[in-house]
């Protein structure tokens, strides 16, 4: 379903809702998080694939997260994450601590539909001590004994991100950014926003389809050029180095944060 505008996106993510989001890296729906915050949403329990900047920071800083689940939440080249740095502080969020590949594995495990995945890599960290949910097991398949994590499966209420290029019927391009199809496979709901939407059908590009999530796991999308910005876009722009670093230093403060926030530029919608 292609929608007018961000907000309509917006709409479609309730209160309380458990958010995939991808690191920076990978197409971050900056445009819909603006959105988001606009509608005031709160309780929410974010899930970084695996881990976050800017935008899990400026969903706490305006008070729309709950739990932080994550590998991390840096402003990578920028430094700490101010508002995520001072809500841990603060015990104003809960913090669900975890590894790349564990949250990677997470999300596999409820794309192909299991209630766990093991891992070992766990074996030995402080880890366990925090996540109650981290079961360790003897492996039955063993001789002898073998102990082994068991990771729940982490299924999304939605999956969101921004990609390149949509079509009208509803197929969308994410080129390398390959979490984002597993993203999409375990989540109950897809939103995505796009640079551009083609009238062209995406599955039947013999270059474009290997890398195009199926219009069945896309819920809904809106068009938002820019939609990424200050973050890169892989092949489309560049990251904003002097706006990121702007805001690092606002997020430093409640206050400093306000003020950014109120004055954010707006992004073009359509």
């Amino acid at each position: 379903m292609i929608l007018n505008d961000l907000s309509e996106l917006a709409a479609r993510i309730p209160d309380g809702a458990k958010i995939a989001i991808p690191p920076s890296r990978s197409g971050v729906a900056i445009a819909a998080t603006h959105a988001l915050i606009a509608r005031n949403a709160r309780g929410l329990h974010i899930v970084a694939i695996p881990t976050s900047g800017m935008q899990a920071d400026m969903l706490i800083g305006a008070g729309a997260v709950q739990v932080m689940e994550s590998a991390g939440v840096t402003l990578d080249e920028q430094g700490q994450a101010g508002r995520f740095v001072a809500a841990v502080k603060a015990g104003a969020i809960r913090l669900m601590d975890s590894t790349c590949p564990a949250l990677i594995s997470g999300l596999q495990a409820a794309e192909k539909g299991v209630p766990f995945l093991p891992m070992r890599g766990l074996i030995g960290s402080d880890l366990l001590k925090n996540r109650p949910d981290y079961k360790v097991v003897d492996n039955p398949m063993a001789d002898g004994p073998d102990p082994i994590v068991l990771l729940p499966a982490i299924q999304p209420d939605i999956a969101l991100f921004h990609a390149p290029l949509a079509d009208r019927r509803g197929n969308v391009w994410i080129g390398k950014a390959r979490e984002l199809m597993t993203m999409a496979h375990a989540a109950h709901t897809t939103l995505v926003t796009v640079e551009e939407i083609t009238e062209g059908d995406l599955m039947a590009d013999p270059l474009r389809a290997p890398a195009t999530i199926p219009a069945m796991y896309i819920t809904a999308i809106a068009r938002a050029r820019g939609g990424a910005m200050p973050l890169a876009l892989e092949g489309v722009y560049e990251a904003d180095s002097a706006a990121l670093a702007a805001y690092a230093n606002a997020a430093r403060t409640a206050e400093g944060f306000a003020a950014w926030l109120a004055d954010a530029p707006g992004i073009a919608a359509a």
